[in-house]
């Protein structure tokens, strides 16, 4: 298991030195992989994820922790422990290890893949505060507090693997895109400007993962941090027929911020939540919809090639604003550069 730092570009230039070492991989997330490393038995695994460390370092410049085991979770663990331990020096195996008893000792239960702050919290009830006394755990105690998901854990913190590798990460289930707004926002039009723009990301990435959404979920709230007037509220509209064509995703979202808007308030936070995501090819179609599914389909697959190509935004929907400075905008004041994806931006040395 690798993690690195935030960055879409260099994620995807690690990833790639990666699959160097082995096709066998499962892309996480943008900051982390799992690779199956089980044919390698020949070599010495420590000094093999030096290598991969190494390598990394010299061509992306990015230092990254790796963590080895029999096991994703136990692999995490390890990863987890790696990364803070001088002696280590990003690299922790924990194959067959006589320290592994050490490594689930000294690692908190509620750092334990798969363990959230309510299960935490009841295991401590329990007297199990950290991974050796889960591990431990008697079998039938596990199954009837936390299911069939608990003893797959019990079964991975004993080297037991439950968890392959996922080649192909499953469809998500929701998509949910929100931002907070850098002014408090008293307008309809403001708000119906954002919710716009917000839907035309949402139908980017639906379009980018070849599914359509059959509902959606429109909030508002005013800052939380106040309770004096304090108001949120949501939403739901399922779609005639589930679609990813922006212009659509737009005319349901403004009729669900026009729903839950009242007059008068200030509001901090919009999002629009898709949900209902089924894959593109086929949908369900409805008698009485009116829209040209092939024609939407080339018009959206023009917008994205035209933005992917020229930047985000080169076209837009002008429901989302053609203004500058709009008040709903997220402000970046503390931004890194775009060292590697924009030439302008390049990194000076005088």
């Amino acid at each position: 298991m690798r993690r690195w730092s935030k960055i879409p570009n260099m994620s995807q230039r690690i990833m790639n030195t990666l699959s160097g070492f082995t096709t066998d991989i499962e892309i996480y997330s943008i900051d982390e992989a799992f690779l199956d490393m089980s044919q390698f038995k020949r070599y010495d695994l420590t000094d093999y994820g030096h290598k991969v460390r190494s390598t990394i370092k010299q061509w992306t410049g990015i230092p990254v922790s790796i963590g080895i085991a029999e096991t994703k979770t136990l692999a995490k663990i390890a990863n987890k422990i790696a990364k803070k331990s001088v002696k280590a020096e990003g690299v922790l195996n924990l194959t067959a290890s006589h320290y592994q008893n050490r490594a689930l000792e000294i690692t908190d239960v509620g750092d334990v893949w798969g363990i959230g702050r309510s299960y935490s919290k009841f295991l401590n009830n329990y007297g199990i505060h950290n991974a050796l006394q889960l591990r431990d755990s008697d079998d039938n105690f596990i199954k009837k507090k936390m299911g069939i998901t608990g003893i797959r854990l019990l079964q991975e913190l004993r080297g037991i693997s439950c968890y392959t590798l996922e080649h192909f990460p499953p469809p998500k289930k929701g998509i949910t895109v929100s931002r907070t707004f850098k002014n408090s926002i008293e307008s309809l039009s403001d708000l119906k400007e954002a919710v716009a723009a917000y839907a035309s990301l949402g139908g980017e990435k639906l379009r980018k993962e070849h599914s359509v959404a059959g509902a959606l979920m429109v909030f508002l709230m005013t800052n939380r941090f106040k309770k004096e007037n304090y108001y949120v509220n949501v939403e739901t509209i399922k779609l005639p027929v589930a679609s990813n064509d922006t212009s659509e995703l737009i005319h349901y979202a403004h009729k669900g911020i026009e729903a839950i808007f009242r007059k008068g308030r200030l509001y901090k936070k919009a999002g629009v939540m898709f949900r209902h995501l089924v894959p593109e090819s086929p949908i369900q179609t409805n008698l009485f919809h009116c829209i040209d599914f092939k024609r939407s389909k080339q018009l959206m697959q023009t917008l994205d090639e035209i933005n992917k190509k020229m930047g985000s935004d080169t076209l837009k929907y002008a429901a989302a604003g053609i203004t500058l400075n709009q008040r709903w905008k997220t402000v970046f004041k503390r931004r890194s550069p775009l060292y590697t994806t924009n030439w302008d931006q390049l990194l000076k040395v005088s």
